[in-house]
C-alpha cells in the first residue's frame, strides 16, 4: 500500500510560521547588538581620515594617523565608562529620562573639551614624562602604547561594569611605557606626586563638600515646618552659586594669563549669581504652586538646579578627561614637528577627536553603567543628586584650572558615598531630625519614642559596602595594570616596527 501523502494541516503551518519569527527576532537581537560597535568602528575611521586631512603631507603623517584611530577609541571608552559620573545622580533620582541625559552629557562634553581642556592636556602630554629628555621617535612609541593599553584596560572594565578611573589608567600607561623605554629618569616623579596626592585628596574633598551641601539642604529647608517656604527661599540661592562658580571659571579658563585680578574674578562670578538668582527666582515661586508641603514636593523644586548642575558636570569632565585621550596624541603630534607649538597648544582637530570621541562613546555604550553609580551605591532623590553633581563639579573645575588631571569618577564615587555616609551619620545624631519628628508627632497627636528609629537606626547602612570594597579595589589595580600593559605593548611595537 503506497505511503499517504503528508498533509500540511493550519497547525503544523502556524508552528513552522512562528519558527520563522522567532528566528528573525533572535537576528534582530544579535544585530542590534553589533550596531553600536559598529558605528564606533565607522567614528575611528573618521578619525583617520580627519587626521589625514591635516597631516597627510607631512613626515610622520602614519603615525599619526594611527595615533589619532587609538585616539578616538580611547576617547569613545572614556565615554563609556565615565558618563556614570556625570548624569548617573540625576537618572537614579529620575530627574531626567536617560535619552536626556545623554544628549544633555553629550553637548556639555564636547563644549568643556573645547574650550577648556587645553590645560590638562598639556600636563599629560609633556609633564608626566619629560618631552626634552626623550627623542621624539620614541616619544610617539611610548604615547601609541599607552594610548592602546589605556584604552582596552578600560574597555575591559566597561564590560565587567567596573567605573574605572581613565585618568588613573592614561597615567598609568604613560609611566609604564615611558619606564619600558628609557628607563625610570624622565619620569616626572613631582608632578607624579602631586597627581597621585590629588587621586587621594579629590574624592575626600567631593565627599566632604556634597556631605555638606546635604547638611545645608536637610538642615534649611528638609527638616523645616513650611518645606515650600524654605525652598522657595534657598533653591534660587543654590542656583546662584552654581552659576556665579562656573562663571568664575570661564573667566579664567578663556582670558589671558593675568588679565583679571583675582577680585575681579569673584566680581563677576558674584554679578553673575545674582543676575541668576533674580532669574531663578519666579521661576520656583511658579513651580512652587499648590505643592503639598512634603518632600515629595521638594523633588520638583530641585529638578531644575539638578539638570543644571549635571549640564556644568558634563563640561568640567568634557574639560578634565579629553586629556586622557588627546594629551598623547599631541604630544605625538609634536614629536613629529606638526601643529606647531603643540606642548602648549593643541591643535583643533586633536581637541576634537577626543570631545566627540566621548559624546560618541557615551550615546553609543554610556547606559551600561549609570544604574551602578546613580542606584545601587545610596538611594538617590533630586536633593542628594544635586550635592553630588555640584559638589563633583566645583571640584573637577578647580582641579582643571589648576592643570591637575584628576579622576572624575573619583571624585563623582567620592561624592555619592559621602552623601550616603552622612545619611548614616545624620540618622542617627541629627538632633534637628529627631526634634523634627517630635514636633510632627505633637501635631498629630500621637506617641514619639524619645529617640525616633533608634533601633533600626543602629543596624541600618544607607551605603552598599560591597559596591564600596570593589569600587576601590578596581581604583588600586588601575594604575599597575595599565602600566605592565603599556610595558609590554611598547615591547611589542618596538620589536615589530622600530
Amino acid at each position: 500500500m503506497p505511503p499517504r501523502p503528508a498533509v500540511l494541516t493550519k497547525r503544523t503551518l502556524d508552528k513552522d510560521l512562528d519558527k520563522i519569527t522567532h528566528a528573525e527576532d533572535a537576528a534582530k537581537h544579535v544585530l542590534r547588538r553589533l550596531v553600536p560597535p559598529g558605528l564606533g568602528l565607522i567614528f575611528v575611521g573618521l578619525a583617520m581620515l580627519f587626521a589625514g586631512v591635516y597631516v597627510f603631507d607631512r613626515p610622520g603623517a602614519m603615525l599619526v594617523i594611527a595615533a589619532a584611530a587609538l585616539a578616538g577609541y580611547m576617547a569613545m571608552n572614556i565615554g563609556a565608562n565615565d558618563v556614570t559620573n556625570n548624569v548617573g545622580a540625576a537618572v537614579g533620582a529620575r530627574a531626567m529620562t536617560m535619552g536626556q541625559a545623554l544628549v544633555i552629557a553629550a553637548i556639555f562634553e564636547v563644549l568643556g573639551a573645547t574650550i577648556a581642556g587645553g590645560e590638562v592636556v598639556k600636563t599629560i602630554s609633556t609633564n608626566i614624562v619629560d618631552a626634552v629628555q626623550v627623542p621624539p621617535a620614541l616619544l610617539g612609541w611610548i604615547m601609541m602604547a599607552a594610548l592602546m593599553a589605556a584604552a582596552l584596560w578600560i574597555n575591559l572594565a566597561t564590560w565587567m561594569n567596573a567605573p574605572v578611573s581613565t585618568t588613573h589608567a592614561i597615567v598609568g600607561a604613560v609611566i609604564g611605557a615611558g619606564i619600558s623605554a628609557v628607563g625610570p629618569e624622565p619620569v616626572n616623579w613631582r608632578v607624579m606626586l602631586e597627581i597621585t596626592s590629588s587621586w587621594i585628596t579629590s574624592p575626600l574633598i567631593g565627599g566632604l563638600i556634597a556631605a555638606g551641601l546635604l547638611y545645608l539642604v536637610k538642615t534649611l529647608i528638609i527638616y523645616r515646618d513650611d518645606k515650600i517656604a524654605a525652598a522657595q527661599r534657598w533653591v534660587p540661592v543654590l542656583v546662584a552659586v552654581m552659576a556665579g562658580g562656573f562663571m568664575a571659571y570661564m573667566v579664567l579658563q578663556l582670558s589671558p594669563m593675568g588679565r583679571f585680578q583675582p577680585l575681579t574674578v569673584l566680581l563677576i562670578g558674584i554679578g553673575i549669581g545674582l543676575v541668576s538668582w533674580l532669574a531663578a527666582r519666579p521661576l520656583v515661586l511658579a513651580q512652587a504652586q499648590d505643592l503639598e508641603n512634603r518632600n515629595s514636593s521638594l523633588r520638583v523644586l530641585f529638578k531644575l538646579p539638578l539638570i543644571g548642575s549635571a549640564a556644568l558636570l558634563s563640561f568640567a569632565h568634557g574639560a578634565n578627561d579629553v586629556s586622557n585621550a588627546v594629551g598623547p596624541l599631541s604630544a605625538i603630534v609634536h614629536s613629529v614637528g606638526i601643529g606647531g607649538d603643540a606642548i602648549g597648544h593643541p591643535p583643533l582637530w586633536v581637541m576634537l577627536i577626543g570631545a566627540f570621541g566621548i559624546s560618541v562613546g557615551l550615546l553609543l555604550f554610556g547606559p551600561r553603567l549609570i544604574r551602578l553609580v546613580g542606584e545601587e551605591i545610596t538611594k538617590l532623590n533630586p536633593m542628594r543628586a544635586y550635592c553630588v553633581a555640584l559638589s563633583t563639579a566645583f571640584t573637577v573645575i578647580v582641579a582643571s584650572w589648576l592643570g591637575l588631571p584628576v579622576s572624575t569618577t573619583h571624585i563623582a564615587v567620592g561624592a555619592v558615598f559621602g552623601v550616603g555616609f552622612f545619611r548614616e551619620w545624620y540618622t542617627r545624631h541629627s538632633k534637628a531630625r529627631i526634634a523634627y519628628i517630635r514636633r510632627k508627632a505633637e501635631s498629630w497627636d500621637i506617641d514619639e519614642p524619645e529617640e525616633p528609629n533608634i533601633h533600626e537606626t543602629r543596624r541600618r547602612y544607607l551605603v552598599r559596602r560591597s559596591h564600596f570594597m570593589t569600587i576601590i579595589a578596581a581604583w588600586i589595580v588601575t594604575v599597575p595594570v595599565s602600566a605592565a600593559l603599556a610595558a609590554m605593548i611598547y615591547w611589542v611595537m618596538f620589536a615589530l616596527f622600530v
